[in-house]
C-alpha cells in the first residue's frame, strides 16, 4: 500500500460494499467545499422529484451579490443577473461556485437556513450520523458545518447510484466557460486517474485540503475520502496512488447487474402484498486480487415492509458471507411502487389474511 499521510482516510469498493482501508473515518471534520456534494444531492433529489428544473432561472439579489461577489471561488454572478439551475449547478460542481451556491439556496428555499435544513433532513434520511450543515458552500462557519469520511462515502455513492444521469451531466467536467470566463476544475485525479469522474475537492484555511474522489473501471467504482492535508501537492499525489492501489489490490467477483431482481420482501398495507427486491447498481464481492471466492448470500429485511413503498427505496439488504472475512451488507430496492391498498386491496388483504395466507 501506498504512504496515505492524512490524518482522516477512506476507501471502499462501491459494488462490493467493501471498506478496503480506513483511518479516523468517523472522526468528524470541516469539509470546506466538500459541503457542495449535499447541495446538488438536494437539488438532484428535488429533480428526481419533480420539484425542480433545469431550466429555471433564479435572481443573484443585491444583497446576496454585496456577500459573496468574488468571495473564494466563484462563477462570477453579476448583480440582478438570473442564472439557471443547470448553469448553477454546473458552477458549483464544476468550479466550486460559492455565489452559485448561495443564488441556488435561496432560489429553491427562500434562504440558506431554510435550505441548510433540507441538507440535514436529506443527511438524516441518508443516517449520515456525524453530519450537519450551516452553509451550503462550506465557507468558513466556526465548526457548524461538520462530517465525517463515512457519511461523504455515503452521500457520495447515494449521489451516483440514485441519480446516475444528472451525476454523469454534471460531473467529471475539467473545464467551465461561464460568462466569458474559463476555469479549471481542480480535482487532481482528472488526467491522472483512469476512469476519474468526481467527486469535489474542498480547501479553506480552517479545513485544510480534502478530497472525495471517485473512479470507474469496467463497471467497478472505487469511493475515497480524505481530509486533513496542510499540503494541496501530497493531496493531489496520494489520492492518485491511493485509488490506484485500490483497483490493483482487490478484485470484483461480479455476482448480480444493476437491476437483476434477487428476491421478494412481503408488504403491509399496500396495493401488492409483496415487493420485487432488485440491485440498486452492479453488485460484487470484492477480495485481496488472487484470493477464492466462496461464499454464501441471504437476503435481510425488517418486516412486513409498511406501504407505501416507492421504486428505489431502498430496502432490505444482501448479506455476503466469506469464510474467514465479516460480512458484508448491499443494498437493495423496490423494484416497482407499492402505493398504500385502497378499499378493495384492504377487504382482499383481510381475506388472505383471515386464510392464513
Amino acid at each position: 500500500m501506498p504512504e496515505v499521510t492524512a490524518p482522516i482516510a477512506l476507501l471502499i469498493d462501491v459494488n462490493g460494499g467493501r471498506v478496503l482501508f480506513e483511518r479516523q473515518s468517523h472522526r468528524r471534520f470541516v469539509p470546506a467545499s466538500l459541503t457542495k456534494i449535499m447541495t446538488s444531492y438536494v437539488a438532484f433529489e428535488l429533480i428526481k422529484a419533480g420539484k425542480l428544473k433545469l431550466d429555471q432561472r433564479f435572481r443573484m439579489s443585491a444583497e446576496t451579490f454585496r456577500k459573496w461577489h468574488r468571495v473564494g471561488s466563484t462563477m462570477f454572478l453579476a448583480q440582478d443577473s438570473e442564472t439557471s439551475v443547470a448553469e448553477l449547478l454546473e458552477g458549483i460542481v464544476t468550479v466550486s461556485a460559492n455565489d452559485g451556491c448561495v443564488v441556488l439556496a435561496e432560489g429553491v428555499a427562500g434562504s440558506v437556513p431554510a435550505f441548510t435544513a433540507m441538507m440535514n433532513d436529506a443527511a438524516r434520511q441518508l443516517g449520515m450520523k456525524d453530519t450537519h450543515y450551516n452553509t451550503p458552500n462550506g465557507w468558513m462557519d466556526e465548526g457548524a458545518t461538520y462530517v465525517s469520511a463515512a457519511d461523504l462515502a455515503t452521500l457520495s455513492t447515494a449521489l451516483i447510484t440514485r441519480h446516475p444521469d444528472l451525476y454523469a451531466r454534471f460531473y467529471g467536467h475539467e473545464r467551465l466557460a461561464f460568462r466569458g470566463i474559463e476555469q479549471p476544475n481542480h480535482n487532481p485525479l482528472y488526467g491522472h486517474v483512469a476512469g476519474a469522474d468526481g467527486v469535489k475537492t474542498g480547501f479553506t484555511n480552517e479545513a485544510g485540503y480534502g478530497l472525495v474522489g471517485s473512479a470507474i473501471r469496467d463497471g467497478r467504482r472505487l469511493m475515497m475520502v480524505v481530509g486533513g492535508y496542510d499540503n494541496g501537492k501530497v493531496r493531489a499525489r496520494e489520492s492518485r496512488d491511493f485509488l490506484e492501489w485500490g483497483f490493483a489490490a482487490f478484485e470484483a467477483h461480479p455476482l448480480f447487474a444493476q437491476g437483476t431482481q434477487i428476491g421478494t420482501a412481503k408488504v403491509q398495507g399496500g396495493e401488492a402484498r409483496t415487493v420485487n427486491l432488485a440491485a440498486p447498481h452492479a453488485l460484487a464481492l470484492t477480495l485481496p486480487r488472487g484470493s477464492g471466492a466462496r461464499y454464501s448470500l441471504a437476503v435481510r429485511y425488517k418486516g412486513p415492509l409498511r406501504a407505501p413503498i416507492a421504486k428505489g427505496d431502498e430496502v432490505a439488504s444482501l448479506i455476503v458471507r466469506v469464510p474467514g472475512e465479516r460480512e458484508t451488507r448491499l443494498p437493495l430496492v423496490a423494484a416497482e411502487a407499492v402505493p398504500v391498498a385502497g378499499p378493495l386491496a384492504r377487504l382482499r388483504n383481510g381475506m388472505l389474511a383471515m386464510l392464513g395466507q
